[in-house]
């Protein structure tokens, strides 16, 4: 609107309005209002400070810019802009919106698990005293903000809700603003920007001492300081081979010792630089692409590059030790060449210490690593360096599939069977595989899935020609599958040729192995000392308080655990139920098989990896070198031991108890058995040398041990097809599992029974239950569930999850229904 004011003409600017993502479970965005010094500073991906609620802040991200004002409520002002540039693109926006749509969980839910912690910066509403405001500008403030001040000098900080009372008003956050654009308050660590350059202190040689002579004569002055020459010498020997020198490695090197290196600074014959360094990266590693394809994986590599001619995602199906490592590294020389990103995911962390190395060597610093057991710093410095197009190589777990990639061309999913690609809490409930592959729509890029036993569903879609399908059947050299034997726990019992929990063929085959110099690795899928304790004379078991699960004694802690919610109680000596003193362990985990083998095979030298073995960053890079360097020889572990690893000593596997996966009662328990054993006995004779795998179990005629022992994934899968189209599963079916979550157990269930009614009016006979799940109660929360499954041809799931949310809708707006908490899971698998 153009206005006259006195002779000088302005034009009114509209009042903009942004659109913000919370990181909430809310189920829509909020608008709030841009104050007109902020209009210039907004866009699309950037984060902002608001507040929501009454007395919360928080870093939202801006999803929508506009000039329209929200019709049911009063927007709010935004506080301030946080990023000079867009941390979010438009493609990572896209995929946001795709997950919360699949998923059916909220956005907020998403930009929680998108997000580095450093970025999302909810707010602890602390208020504190700015140490360095100068007194004069303090003599400025109006009554209100010196009275913050002065309560701040007092109290040292406070709380949002301590100043409303203070002030007697509800509307401080103006205030507030004003003491923050001021520079006299800081509102809590969480509204600050923590990231922080990494600086290392690097060591230059005064430009005085260029040329040869003057060297020279400068060691000569420093010949009544020995350290101090000793330094020198040190330095330019370094330099030799080198353009940077860290103070850290000339201390080292030389061995002059703190007080000489300051000397020498302090004479100016040193100088010192501090530059940015990276907290990932280590020293500059030499690029090494000399390996050569075998025959069968040169047809293997010239068949993926044909099949994605016509079909964008291509399904590698690799034996195990058939070298696919190596087709990735190829493709991704071809990517790289090109000027292009690749995504390279894995199932877990543990895999990324091996693989890291492995790619490193061959590309250098441009590989970047992304998982959670980095830092907040370690994460945001990768996210920037994605987003800037620094690193081209991203090598990461799951919550990879979030960064900010720029002209992403391959997306590689190694181990794609895993189930650790799924996230099952919190919400987002996402797998990354299928994830990865939307991911590679948006960007027009291509998807490679690595497997040795793929999933049921990802083969039937290679095998039924919606993906590209390539087989390599042939391990890589001169090693070949090994031998695998079934030991009879049964029969073994029976003869009393059992040791504890190793049968004679067992601990043959592990003494034989140690005496050849060579390794072992032992699998058994439980962690932990004995996952219960048990009354003899009443037969009662120590369990959860929070949870319906008996707990498992850890010896290394001496204390009993809960591993759903983390409980932990001391090891009962006395039943308290009947006050016997006979206590007995029952059962066995990974401390345990530890333990017992330490008794009967002295000669071993044995390492753990499991959860609780590797809850540091560096332990499992740890555990892996020490074995790698044969510091240790048998290797004890649960799942996290089948898992892409490569050793090449390793002969022997033991699986100590092969009926606890077969029997485990999931409709995939079969194919994770197949996968699991499969996978575990792939670690064996990844060389020239044959390797050996002895599975125990019970149940020895069992078709899945049999299939196992022929290596014949083609009869597993056929089997399994047979069955879940008869059943109703996947491939053929959707699922969709709605738990319903409620603190009182009869509550609980009838608003489970409400629930399932409402579902099987709209559902008809494709809705399964309300049942009670395997472990009821979970962190003082009665589970129920139901299963509702959807034909995969003729059926419109969009439309199917419109109707589901319509009368989950209803569910939870009755108020006979209060209390109770629904989840949804997509793909329960």
């Amino acid at each position: 609107m153009l206005e006259l004011q006195g002779d000088t003409p302005f034009v009114e600017k509209v009042t903009m309005f942004v659109d913000v993502v919370l990181p909430l479970a809310i189920s829509k965005t909020y608008t709030y209002r841009v104050p007109q010094l902020l209009r210039e500073n907004i866009a699309v991906g950037k984060r902002v400070i608001v507040q929501f609620g009454r007395s919360k802040l928080y870093a939202a991200i801006i999803f929508a810019i506009s000039d329209k004002a929200p019709e049911r409520y009063e927007a709010k002002y935004i506080i301030d802009v946080l990023d000079d540039d867009p941390i979010i693109t438009a493609s990572q926006m896209h995929l946001w919106e795709w997950v919360r749509d699949y998923y059916m969980c909220h956005l907020g839910e998403v930009m929680q698990a998108a997000l580095p912690t450093v970025f999302k910066l909810a707010s602890e509403t602390k208020i504190m005293a700015t140490a360095d405001f100068p007194v004069e500008e303090r003599a400025a403030l109006t009554d209100k903000e010196f009275l913050i001040l002065d309560a701040l000098d007092i109290a040292g900080e406070l709380k949002v809700s301590d100043v409303v009372k203070l002030l007697g008003q509800k509307t401080v956050f103006p205030l507030l603003k004003r003491l923050l654009n001021k520079g006299a308050v800081l509102v809590s660590e969480e509204l600050r920007e923590r990231y922080k350059t990494k600086l290392k202190a690097f060591i230059l040689l005064n430009t005085l001492f260029e040329n040869n002579e003057e060297k020279r004569l400068l060691l000569e002055s420093l010949n009544r300081a020995p350290k101090q020459q000793d330094a020198v010498l040190a330095y330019l020997q370094l330099a030799k081979r080198q353009t940077h020198i860290s103070r850290s490695e000339l201390l080292e090197v030389s061995g002059c010792g703190q007080s000489a290196l300051k000397a020498l600074i302090e004479k100016g014959i040193f100088l010192v630089e501090e530059r940015a360094v990276s907290r990932i990266f280590g020293e500059e590693q030499l690029t090494e692409t000399t390996f050569a394809l075998s025959t069968a994986q040169q047809q293997a590599y010239e068949e993926i590059k044909q099949q994605f001619l016509s079909k964008p995602i291509v399904l590698l199906h690799g034996v195990t030790a058939s070298g696919k490592t190596q087709l990735y590294i190829r493709l991704i020389e071809e990517v790289l060449a090109a000027g292009k990103t690749v995504l390279y995911l894995l199932p877990e962390i543990a895999l990324t210490s091996q693989i890291v190395e492995r790619l490193r060597l061959h590309f250098g610093n441009a590989v970047g690593v992304y998982h959670s057991r980095f830092n907040d710093h370690e994460r945001v410095e990768v996210w920037q360096k994605v987003l800037n197009g620094e690193i081209k190589v991203v090598l990461g777990a799951r919550s990879a599939v979030f960064l900010p990639f720029q002209n992403l061309e391959l997306i590689v999913v190694d181990e794609e069977h895993e189930v650790s690609f799924k996230q099952f809490d919190p919400a987002p409930r996402y797998h990354a595989r299928d994830t990865a592959i939307y991911l590679a729509q948006i960007h027009k890029a291509k998807v490679l899935l690595g497997s040795a036993t793929p999933a049921i569903e990802t083969y039937y879609n290679a095998k039924s020609g919606k993906y590209g399908l390539v087989e390599l059947m042939q391990r890589y050299g001169e090693s070949i599958l090994p031998q695998i034997e079934i030991a009879s726990l049964k029969d073994h019992t029976k003869n009393k040729q059992v040791s504890s929990y190793f049968t004679d063929v067992l601990l043959d085959e592990i003494k034989n192995a140690l005496s050849k110099k060579e390794q072992v690795i032992l699998f058994q899928n439980r962690r932990g000392y004995t996952p219960m304790l048990l009354c003899r004379t009443c037969g009662y078991t120590p369990k959860c308080t929070n949870c319906d699960v008996s707990l498992t004694f850890h010896k290394s802690t001496g204390k009993l655990h809960c591993h759903y919610c983390g409980f932990k109680e001391e090891v009962i000596q006395v039943c308290p139920a009947c006050g016997s003193t006979h206590l007995e362990n029952k059962g066995f985990g990974t401390e345990r098989i530890e333990e017992e083998l330490s008794v009967l095979v002295p000669e071993a030298k044995i390492g753990r990896l499991d959860l609780d073995s590797t809850r540091g960053k560096d332990s499992f890079e740890r555990i892996i070198t020490d074995f790698d360097e044969q510091r240790f020889n048998v290797l004890v572990g649960t799942q996290m031991v089948a898992k892409g690893l490569d050793f090449g000593k390793v002969t022997v596997i033991g699986i100590i108890n092969a009926d606890t996966l077969i029997n485990y009662p999931d409709f995939r328990a079969f194919e994770r058995s197949f996968s699991l054993l499969s996978q575990v006995s792939g670690r064996a004779g990844r060389r020239n040398k044959m390797g050996k795998v002895i599975i125990q179990a019970y149940a020895t005629q069992h078709r899945v041990l049999e299939q196992v022992i022929r290596h014949d994934y083609h009869d597993m899968f056929m089997t399994e097809v047979q069955e879940r189209k008869h059943y109703a599963y996947p491939p053929f079916y959707r699922l969709i599992k709605i738990a319903i979550k409620h603190k009182d157990q009869q509550q609980g269930h009838a608003c489970a029974e409400r629930l399932g009614i409402a579902l099987k009016e709209a559902f008809g006979h494709r809705v399964l239950g309300p049942e009670i799940p395997l472990i009821s109660r979970i962190r003082n929360y009665y589970l129920h569930t139901l299963l509702l499954k959807v034909e995969r041809d003729g059926t419109s799931l969009p439309k199917v999850k419109k109707a589901l949310q319509d009368t989950l809708l209803l569910f939870e707006t009755n108020k006979v229904n209060k209390g109770a908490f629904v989840q949804i899971d997509v793909d329960p698998y």
